[in-house]
């Protein structure tokens, strides 16, 4: 049956509006990162944009951009790194073995629960903590605090990619003389794969862009991307277009690894919906 025109032109018509909705912004944060600052002040429109703003951010010797890049990569790939490993060994050994119902019941309510509280509610108890432990204001401090918001995410989704996996695959591997670990590594793991790059960008993108937590852990030394970009707001002044050119840049990853990824990750989000 043939969808009627008015339908079709409706659901274009949303389309391009969602679309406006998600870009303009965007586009509205590139024009002023390649413009002066009385160009900013008085809206100017056609403009001759200039890569001031970008050279200030990368060059200038006030700028501790790239260091605040470095410690953003950091703690997103070793957070990252770290929740892969851990989540998706406890995800094979709840979806594949033996664990009482209760046990399983339990753990993955909990994990669930814990994903459903606001990481912001955590933060006064983490800086109490880490400030005994003498961990404040450092990059070990935020990179734990990433491990423990995405591990429950990564553990469901994880858990979701191996329920997919037909158990004989494993029996006959070990039937064939494969150990249960040679077979987890060599069979279930690339099977899963959708999965497993679907929880690494996810976790990835939430450490790298994850301002919260890093606000109140770190210090100048220690400033991941979000919380440097919020810092060209002072006290006296706003350093509008330095502050639009360092949001540009770090959106530039995030960008990259979604459109390379974004097959992973809805597959990986929407594995054990269909067969």
């Amino acid at each position: 049956m043939v969808a009627a025109p008015w339908k079709t032109v409706a659901v274009w018509a949303f389309v391009l509006f969602a679309l406006v909705l998600i870009v303009a912004p965007f586009l509205w944060i590139v024009s002023v990162s390649l413009k002066y600052q009385i160009q900013i002040f008085m809206a100017e429109f056609p403009f001759d944009p200039t890569w001031t703003n970008y050279d200030r951010v990368l060059f200038a010797k006030s700028s501790d951009f790239l260091r605040n890049l470095q410690n953003s990569l950091i703690v997103a790939i070793v957070s990252t790194a770290f929740v892969l490993v851990v989540g998706t060994l406890a995800a094979y050994s709840l979806a594949w073995r033996r664990w009482s119902r209760l046990f399983s019941a339990v753990f993955l309510t909990w994990t669930l629960v814990f994903n459903i509280i606001p990481p912001i509610t955590l933060v006064g108890p983490w800086y109490l903590i880490f400030r005994e432990l003498g961990l404040f204001n450092t990059l070990t401090a935020l990179t734990m605090t990433h491990i423990v918001i995405n591990l429950p995410m990564t553990i469901w989704l994880m858990m979701s990619a191996f329920g997919n996996i037909p158990r004989d695959l494993e029996s006959a591997a070990i039937i064939d003389g494969c150990r249960r670990m040679t077979a987890f590594r060599v069979i279930l793991l690339p099977l899963a794969a959708p999965g497993l790059i679907a929880s690494g960008l996810l976790a990835f993108i939430f450490s790298w862009s994850e301002f919260g937590i890093a606000l109140n852990l770190t210090a100048k030394e220690t400033m991941t991307i979000p919380v440097a970009i919020a810092a060209y707001a002072g006290q006296y002044e706003i350093q509008h277009g330095e502050m639009a050119a360092a949001s540009v840049l770090s959106a530039v990853p995030a960008i990259v690894l979604m459109f390379v990824g974004q097959k992973f990750i809805v597959r990986g989000l929407t594995a054990g919906s269909m067969k």
